[in-house]
Protein backbone atom coordinates (compact mmCIF):
# COMPACT_ATOMS: atom_id res chain seq x y z
CA UNK A 1 0.00 0.00 0.00
CA UNK A 2 2.81 2.41 0.93
CA UNK A 3 4.58 1.65 -2.34
CA UNK A 4 1.41 2.43 -4.30
CA UNK A 5 0.92 5.71 -2.43
CA UNK A 6 4.54 6.67 -3.04
CA UNK A 7 4.19 5.91 -6.75
CA UNK A 8 0.97 7.94 -6.91
CA UNK A 9 2.47 11.02 -5.27
CA UNK A 10 5.59 10.76 -7.43
CA UNK A 11 3.41 10.74 -10.54
CA UNK A 12 1.33 13.63 -9.18
CA UNK A 13 4.40 15.77 -8.49
CA UNK A 14 5.75 15.01 -11.96
CA UNK A 15 2.50 16.13 -13.60
CA UNK A 16 2.44 19.33 -11.52
CA UNK A 17 6.07 20.11 -12.36
CA UNK A 18 5.44 19.57 -16.08
CA UNK A 19 2.51 21.98 -15.93
CA UNK A 20 4.56 24.76 -14.37
CA UNK A 21 6.46 27.47 -16.13
CA UNK A 22 9.62 28.91 -14.62
CA UNK A 23 9.90 32.61 -15.36
CA UNK A 24 13.31 34.29 -15.18
CA UNK A 25 12.85 38.05 -14.95
CA UNK A 26 15.54 40.33 -16.38
CA UNK A 27 15.92 44.05 -15.72
CA UNK A 28 16.72 45.21 -19.23
CA UNK A 29 18.42 48.50 -20.10
CA UNK A 30 18.36 49.89 -23.65
CA UNK A 31 20.04 52.91 -25.23
CA UNK A 32 17.43 54.21 -27.70
CA UNK A 33 19.91 56.33 -29.65
CA UNK A 34 22.06 54.44 -32.13
CA UNK A 35 24.57 57.29 -32.41
CA UNK A 36 24.88 58.77 -28.93
CA UNK A 37 24.93 57.16 -25.51
CA UNK A 38 21.95 58.79 -23.84
CA UNK A 39 20.09 57.87 -20.68
CA UNK A 40 19.27 54.18 -20.75
CA UNK A 41 15.61 53.17 -20.74
CA UNK A 42 14.58 50.27 -18.54
CA UNK A 43 11.90 47.60 -18.80
CA UNK A 44 11.47 44.01 -17.69
CA UNK A 45 11.84 41.08 -20.03
CA UNK A 46 10.84 37.50 -19.31
CA UNK A 47 12.44 34.18 -20.17
CA UNK A 48 9.68 31.61 -19.65
CA UNK A 49 10.86 28.01 -19.60
CA UNK A 50 8.55 25.01 -19.64
CA UNK A 51 10.16 21.66 -20.22
CA UNK A 52 12.45 21.89 -23.22
CA UNK A 53 10.88 25.04 -24.66
CA UNK A 54 11.41 28.69 -23.86
CA UNK A 55 9.88 32.04 -24.72
CA UNK A 56 11.56 35.45 -24.52
CA UNK A 57 9.07 38.33 -24.29
CA UNK A 58 8.92 41.75 -22.69
CA UNK A 59 6.59 42.34 -19.76
CA UNK A 60 4.78 45.19 -21.51
CA UNK A 61 4.15 43.12 -24.62
CA UNK A 62 2.89 40.19 -22.59
CA UNK A 63 0.45 42.47 -20.78
CA UNK A 64 -0.90 43.79 -24.07
CA UNK A 65 -1.20 40.34 -25.60
CA UNK A 66 -2.93 39.00 -22.51
CA UNK A 67 -5.38 41.89 -22.43
CA UNK A 68 -6.09 41.37 -26.11
CA UNK A 69 -7.08 37.77 -25.40
CA UNK A 70 -9.10 38.71 -22.30
CA UNK A 71 -11.26 41.10 -24.30
CA UNK A 72 -11.76 38.80 -27.28
CA UNK A 73 -15.33 37.53 -26.85
CA UNK A 74 -14.66 34.33 -28.80
CA UNK A 75 -11.58 33.28 -26.83
CA UNK A 76 -12.98 32.16 -23.48
CA UNK A 77 -10.58 29.24 -23.14
CA UNK A 78 -7.49 31.44 -23.19
CA UNK A 79 -9.21 33.93 -20.93
CA UNK A 80 -9.14 31.25 -18.24
CA UNK A 81 -5.42 30.70 -18.73
CA UNK A 82 -4.25 34.30 -18.39
CA UNK A 83 -1.91 34.88 -15.46
CA UNK A 84 -3.95 36.10 -12.52
CA UNK A 85 -1.40 38.83 -11.96
CA UNK A 86 -2.27 40.34 -15.33
CA UNK A 87 -5.94 40.70 -14.40
CA UNK A 88 -5.43 42.63 -11.17
CA UNK A 89 -6.86 46.18 -11.11
CA UNK A 90 -3.41 47.77 -11.11
CA UNK A 91 -2.60 45.97 -14.38
CA UNK A 92 -5.76 47.24 -16.11
CA UNK A 93 -4.31 50.40 -17.58
CA UNK A 94 -2.87 51.60 -20.85
CA UNK A 95 0.14 49.29 -21.47
CA UNK A 96 3.54 50.92 -21.71
CA UNK A 97 5.55 50.83 -24.96
CA UNK A 98 8.28 48.24 -25.34
CA UNK A 99 11.59 47.94 -27.14
CA UNK A 100 10.79 44.33 -28.00
CA UNK A 101 7.84 44.17 -30.41
CA UNK A 102 8.39 40.47 -31.12
CA UNK A 103 8.90 37.10 -29.50
CA UNK A 104 11.85 34.74 -29.46
CA UNK A 105 11.11 31.04 -28.96
CA UNK A 106 13.59 28.23 -28.57
CA UNK A 107 13.82 24.48 -28.59
CA UNK A 108 16.56 24.29 -25.98
CA UNK A 109 17.97 20.80 -26.52
CA UNK A 110 17.69 21.10 -30.29
CA UNK A 111 19.27 24.58 -30.17
CA UNK A 112 16.64 25.94 -32.53
CA UNK A 113 15.72 29.62 -32.29
CA UNK A 114 12.68 31.29 -33.86
CA UNK A 115 11.92 34.98 -34.29
CA UNK A 116 8.21 35.91 -34.47
CA UNK A 117 6.61 39.19 -35.48
CA UNK A 118 3.46 40.56 -37.11
CA UNK A 119 2.50 42.79 -39.99
CA UNK A 120 -1.02 44.25 -39.96
CA UNK A 121 -2.29 41.39 -37.84
CA UNK A 122 -0.68 38.60 -39.87
CA UNK A 123 1.96 36.52 -38.11
CA UNK A 124 5.36 35.91 -39.68
CA UNK A 125 8.41 34.09 -38.32
CA UNK A 126 11.79 32.66 -39.27
CA UNK A 127 14.32 30.23 -37.82
CA UNK A 128 17.65 31.78 -36.85
CA UNK A 129 20.40 30.34 -39.08
CA UNK A 130 23.52 31.68 -37.33
CA UNK A 131 24.82 29.43 -34.54
CA UNK A 132 26.47 31.20 -31.61
CA UNK A 133 30.19 30.64 -31.23
CA UNK A 134 31.07 31.24 -27.58
CA UNK A 135 34.56 31.74 -26.21
CA UNK A 136 34.32 30.60 -22.59
CA UNK A 137 36.98 32.24 -20.43
CA UNK A 138 38.38 31.23 -17.05
CA UNK A 139 37.13 34.46 -15.45
CA UNK A 140 34.68 33.81 -12.61
CA UNK A 141 32.78 36.40 -10.59
CA UNK A 142 29.64 36.75 -8.57
CA UNK A 143 26.97 38.30 -10.84
CA UNK A 144 23.44 39.18 -9.70
CA UNK A 145 23.78 36.86 -6.72
CA UNK A 146 25.09 33.84 -8.64
CA UNK A 147 28.59 32.38 -9.00
CA UNK A 148 29.11 32.99 -12.72
CA UNK A 149 31.63 32.47 -15.49
CA UNK A 150 32.41 34.82 -18.36
CA UNK A 151 31.88 34.02 -22.05
CA UNK A 152 32.15 36.19 -25.17
CA UNK A 153 30.54 35.92 -28.61
CA UNK A 154 30.09 38.09 -31.72
CA UNK A 155 26.52 38.27 -32.97
CA UNK A 156 24.51 40.69 -35.08
CA UNK A 157 27.29 43.25 -35.41
CA UNK A 158 27.95 43.46 -31.67
CA UNK A 159 30.34 41.70 -29.30
CA UNK A 160 28.41 40.26 -26.37
CA UNK A 161 29.68 39.40 -22.92
CA UNK A 162 27.65 36.83 -21.03
CA UNK A 163 27.92 35.60 -17.47
CA UNK A 164 26.41 32.15 -16.98
CA UNK A 165 25.64 30.22 -13.80
CA UNK A 166 26.42 26.52 -13.88
CA UNK A 167 24.26 26.14 -10.77
CA UNK A 168 21.25 26.76 -13.04
CA UNK A 169 21.64 23.90 -15.49
CA UNK A 170 19.67 25.48 -18.33
CA UNK A 171 21.47 26.23 -21.60
CA UNK A 172 19.46 29.36 -22.35
CA UNK A 173 19.33 33.11 -21.93
CA UNK A 174 17.55 36.30 -23.03
CA UNK A 175 16.85 37.17 -26.67
CA UNK A 176 18.49 34.68 -29.09
CA UNK A 177 21.31 33.74 -26.75
CA UNK A 178 21.81 30.13 -25.66
CA UNK A 179 24.37 27.33 -25.77
CA UNK A 180 26.34 27.88 -22.56
CA UNK A 181 26.62 25.26 -19.77
CA UNK A 182 24.30 27.24 -17.52
CA UNK A 183 21.69 29.99 -17.58
CA UNK A 184 22.86 33.46 -18.64
CA UNK A 185 22.39 35.70 -15.59
CA UNK A 186 23.97 38.81 -17.12
CA UNK A 187 24.40 39.88 -20.75
CA UNK A 188 25.65 43.10 -22.32
CA UNK A 189 27.06 44.32 -25.62
CA UNK A 190 30.34 46.12 -26.26
CA UNK A 191 28.67 49.39 -27.25
CA UNK A 192 26.78 49.79 -23.97
CA UNK A 193 23.42 49.77 -25.75
CA UNK A 194 21.85 46.61 -24.30
CA UNK A 195 22.09 45.02 -20.90
CA UNK A 196 20.13 42.16 -19.32
CA UNK A 197 20.38 41.45 -15.58
CA UNK A 198 18.59 38.52 -13.99
CA UNK A 199 16.75 39.86 -10.95
CA UNK A 200 14.15 37.26 -10.04
CA UNK A 201 12.84 33.75 -10.61
CA UNK A 202 9.19 32.75 -10.12
CA UNK A 203 6.96 29.75 -10.78
CA UNK A 204 3.76 30.16 -12.77
CA UNK A 205 1.16 27.42 -12.66
CA UNK A 206 -1.03 28.73 -15.49
CA UNK A 207 1.11 30.79 -17.82
CA UNK A 208 -0.48 32.54 -20.77
CA UNK A 209 -0.82 30.10 -23.67
CA UNK A 210 -1.94 30.57 -27.25
CA UNK A 211 -2.60 28.58 -30.38
CA UNK A 212 -0.55 29.11 -33.52
CA UNK A 213 -2.37 31.06 -36.18
CA UNK A 214 -3.09 28.71 -39.11
CA UNK A 215 -2.07 31.40 -41.59
CA UNK A 216 1.26 32.32 -39.94
CA UNK A 217 3.83 32.79 -42.70
CA UNK A 218 7.23 31.13 -42.48
CA UNK A 219 10.13 33.12 -43.85
CA UNK A 220 13.92 33.12 -43.65
CA UNK A 221 16.20 35.59 -41.92
CA UNK A 222 17.51 37.00 -45.19
CA UNK A 223 14.05 37.26 -46.76
CA UNK A 224 12.25 38.44 -43.64
CA UNK A 225 12.06 42.20 -44.35
CA UNK A 226 11.01 41.63 -47.93
CA UNK A 227 8.30 39.17 -46.85
CA UNK A 228 7.07 41.67 -44.27
CA UNK A 229 6.71 44.30 -46.99
CA UNK A 230 4.90 41.80 -49.23
CA UNK A 231 2.45 40.98 -46.46
CA UNK A 232 1.78 44.67 -45.91
CA UNK A 233 0.96 45.12 -49.61
CA UNK A 234 -1.16 41.98 -49.67
CA UNK A 235 -3.19 42.86 -46.60
CA UNK A 236 -3.58 46.47 -47.73
CA UNK A 237 -4.87 45.32 -51.13
CA UNK A 238 -7.44 43.01 -49.54
CA UNK A 239 -8.67 45.76 -47.25
CA UNK A 240 -9.25 48.07 -50.20
CA UNK A 241 -11.42 45.51 -52.00
CA UNK A 242 -15.23 45.85 -51.80
CA UNK A 243 -16.97 43.76 -49.15
CA UNK A 244 -17.32 40.15 -50.29
CA UNK A 245 -14.75 40.48 -53.07
CA UNK A 246 -12.41 38.09 -51.27
CA UNK A 247 -13.92 34.67 -50.70
CA UNK A 248 -14.50 34.12 -47.02
CA UNK A 249 -13.73 37.76 -46.24
CA UNK A 250 -10.81 38.81 -44.07
CA UNK A 251 -10.07 39.03 -40.38
CA UNK A 252 -8.20 42.34 -39.79
CA UNK A 253 -6.96 41.13 -36.44
CA UNK A 254 -5.17 38.13 -37.86
CA UNK A 255 -4.92 34.88 -35.95
CA UNK A 256 -4.85 34.28 -32.28
CA UNK A 257 -2.17 36.05 -30.40
CA UNK A 258 -0.21 35.64 -27.22
CA UNK A 259 2.99 34.87 -25.40
CA UNK A 260 2.41 31.21 -24.80
CA UNK A 261 3.49 27.73 -25.67
CA UNK A 262 2.22 25.59 -28.49
CA UNK A 263 2.26 21.90 -29.27
CA UNK A 264 5.82 20.97 -30.11
CA UNK A 265 7.14 24.30 -28.92
CA UNK A 266 6.34 27.63 -27.37
CA UNK A 267 4.42 29.98 -29.57
CA UNK A 268 5.98 33.36 -30.22
CA UNK A 269 3.37 34.24 -32.82
CA UNK A 270 1.79 36.74 -30.47
CA UNK A 271 -0.06 39.92 -31.04
CA UNK A 272 2.49 42.62 -31.68
CA UNK A 273 2.36 45.10 -28.82
CA UNK A 274 0.72 48.35 -29.80
CA UNK A 275 -1.33 46.94 -32.69
CA UNK A 276 -4.12 44.46 -33.11
CA UNK A 277 -5.69 45.67 -29.85
CA UNK A 278 -9.42 46.31 -29.63
CA UNK A 279 -11.06 49.13 -27.75
CA UNK A 280 -12.37 47.54 -24.62
CA UNK A 281 -12.99 47.68 -20.90
CA UNK A 282 -15.20 46.25 -18.21
CA UNK A 283 -17.83 47.52 -15.85
CA UNK A 284 -15.68 46.98 -12.77
CA UNK A 285 -12.54 48.76 -13.87
CA UNK A 286 -11.10 51.53 -16.03
CA UNK A 287 -11.74 51.56 -19.74
CA UNK A 288 -8.89 50.30 -21.89
CA UNK A 289 -8.08 52.32 -25.02
CA UNK A 290 -6.10 50.27 -27.47
CA UNK A 291 -4.54 51.16 -30.84
CA UNK A 292 -6.25 49.96 -34.00
CA UNK A 293 -5.43 46.56 -35.47
CA UNK A 294 -4.20 48.05 -38.72
CA UNK A 295 -1.37 50.12 -37.28
CA UNK A 296 1.97 49.07 -38.73
CA UNK A 297 5.02 48.00 -36.80
CA UNK A 298 6.85 51.20 -37.77
CA UNK A 299 4.01 53.33 -36.47
CA UNK A 300 3.72 51.42 -33.22
CA UNK A 301 7.42 51.98 -32.57
CA UNK A 302 7.44 55.62 -33.69
CA UNK A 303 8.61 56.82 -30.28
CA UNK A 304 10.53 53.70 -29.36
CA UNK A 305 13.94 52.32 -30.11
CA UNK A 306 15.74 53.39 -33.25
CA UNK A 307 18.73 51.35 -32.12
CA UNK A 308 18.26 47.73 -33.22
CA UNK A 309 19.70 44.95 -31.11
CA UNK A 310 21.14 43.47 -34.33
CA UNK A 311 23.13 45.91 -36.44
CA UNK A 312 23.59 43.47 -39.31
Amino acid sequence: MKIRLLAFFSLFLTIVAQGQTTRYIYETSVNPDSINLVSLKNEKTFLDIKGDKSLFISENKLIRDSLFTVFKPDDKENHKKVDRKLTKPEMKKQPEPTFFEYYITKNISGQKVYYHDQVLGKQIYYQEDRPLQWEITEVKENQNGYPAQKAVASFGGRVWTAWFAKDIAISDGPYKFYGLPGLIVKLEDDKGDYKFDLVKKIKIQNSFEEQVSPDARESTRLSFRGDQAAIGLEVGRKRRLPAGAEKGGMNPGGGRHGGGMRGGGMDGNGMDGGRGMPNGGNQNGPTLTMPDAGVSNAASQNNMSQNPIELK
